[in-house]
């Protein structure tokens, strides 16, 4: 029944199709990143990026290669949308595009990470098999069908992307629809809309519709008495979200990877009509079945864990962050902080206050005071600054505060830790991060 239900051959439409949306969508957020002033901001402004702590050694490229390294993305995703080089394009951009979501967190999105996932499953799906200038460089590797077990890769992905992010918002500011006033109030000046977005009882159909949409979306797409209905529910659920939260390219991808849940021969008929039909058969499972069954077990229940590893993490991952990132738990909250860095002289004890504006960009200001893995790469990186004037110091955070939600600011970190002297662990609790009001539960 595995064989059956992994190995059986059908229409490679959807796979031909998603992947020329995949390589257009891909090219448009490159080419807009440097359009919209996101590399700019980002990578080429800034002193320090921020990267993901343990992968310090990536930075940005000088001076402006940083626009010539996503033009070079852009133009990998043209690649691949036509298929030409298909198997070294989708490689070369799935390495370049993880380079450039660990280069950086300062504009951290899942959507980026998400990005990377789909890329790298791309790496092993035959895509470039039809509709393709590898196809007509070689006609010998034109083939109309795939594996079955294409298309339940990227459901299995989606359900555990949607199913994960359905759960993370089951937690009291969400339920009582306070996070959803919170996220709607930066609309207010929206044209038509801003107004009407203020309105608790749209709050309410929002909350529940998040929760709704992400936990029943996928077997809705799935089943096919619900399938066309739960396709324009997506439509305008993915549409909605491009507008109000502008999120770049994922609402667009989303409505793209719906070509996996319609029937392949469907596909075919509305995208490829000359394309040569394929009839559905079993065939003979592939010597390498065994080499994709355990390589999709191992990477399916890393992302099975992944999420959830908050949960063996001391204190609520809503508070502390640790273990947030890479866990699908989107536009749940809003974080503001405030303090003071204060840099002490381990041998003269003279003391300096820190202007973060002389360091920082202003949206790279605004989370070293409410994450605390910020707090602990600025400590790090003023030490070494001060190290460069032949300076030993201690670095402090005073008065820390955080409001999470607009909630009453409140103590977060302890102002006797000297920051530059703490080690960063990836999954164990921070104890200079002050204990939380919501007790021992987790979210």
């Amino acid at each position: 029944m595995l064989n059956r239900l992994l190995f059986q051959r059908i229409d490679n439409s959807p796979l031909i199709i998603f992947r020329i949306f995949f390589g257009i969508l891909v090219s448009l957020e490159c080419f807009g990143a440097i359009a919209t002033g996101w590399v700019k901001r980002n990578l080429i402004s800034p002193k320090y990026t921020f990267p993901f702590i343990d992968f310090e050694f990536l930075q940005p490229l000088p001076g402006n290669g940083m626009y010539f390294y996503f033009i070079l993305m852009g133009l990998l995703g043209l690649f691949i949308a036509v298929g030409f080089k298909y198997r070294l394009s989708i490689i070369s951009f799935t390495v370049l595009w993880t380079v450039t979501y660990l280069m950086q967190k300062t504009a951290y999105n899942n959507h980026y990470y998400l990005l990377i996932l789909i890329s790298l499953i791309m790496c092993f799906f035959p895509a470039e098999r039809s509709r393709s200038y590898d196809v007509k460089m070689k006609p010998e590797l034109e083939s109309n069908s795939m594996y079955t077990y294409v298309k339940w890769v990227v459901v299995l992905q989606l359900f555990i992307v949607y199913v994960y992010a359905s759960i993370a918002k089951m937690y009291g500011d969400w339920l009582d629809f306070s996070t959803i006033a919170v996220l709607m109030h930066s609309k207010k000046s929206y044209w038509l809309v801003g107004d009407i977005l203020q309105e608790p009882w749209i709050h309410s159909i929002i909350g529940s519709v998040g929760i709704l949409f992400d936990l029943l979306i996928v077997p809705a797409l799935l089943w096919k008495p619900t399938r066309k209905a739960a396709f324009f529910i997506s439509l305008f659920f993915h549409l909605f979200n491009s507008i109000i939260f502008q999120i770049g390219i994922f609402p667009y991808l989303s409505i793209a990877f719906s070509v996996f849940f319609f029937e392949p021969e469907t596909i075919r008929k509305i995208f490829f009509k000359t394309k040569p039909a394929f009839v559905s058969s079993y065939s003979s499972t592939p010597n390498y079945s065994n080499t994709i069954l355990v390589t999709a077990i191992i990477y399916f229940i890393i992302q099975l864990v992944l999420p959830i590893r908050h949960h063996a993490i001391k204190d609520d991952v809503l508070w502390s962050e640790e273990g947030h990132r890479m866990s699908w738990r989107m536009m749940l909250r809003s974080r503001q902080g405030k303090g003071k860095f204060k840099v002490v002289d381990k041998d003269t004890k003279e003391e300096f206050i820190i202007k973060p504006k002389d360091y920082v960009s202003r949206g790279q200001e605004r989370k070293i005071f409410a994450y605390p893995d910020f707090a602990w790469q600025f400590a790090q990186y003023l030490k070494k600054e001060f190290e460069k004037n032949d300076r030993n110091v201690s670095v402090y955070l005073e008065n820390s505060k955080i409001s999470i939600n607009r909630k009453p600011y409140v103590p977060f970190i302890d102002a006797k830790t000297d920051l530059a002297a703490e080690t960063w662990y990836q999954t164990k609790h921070h104890d200079w991060i002050l204990p939380s009001n919501f007790g021992n539960s987790k979210n």
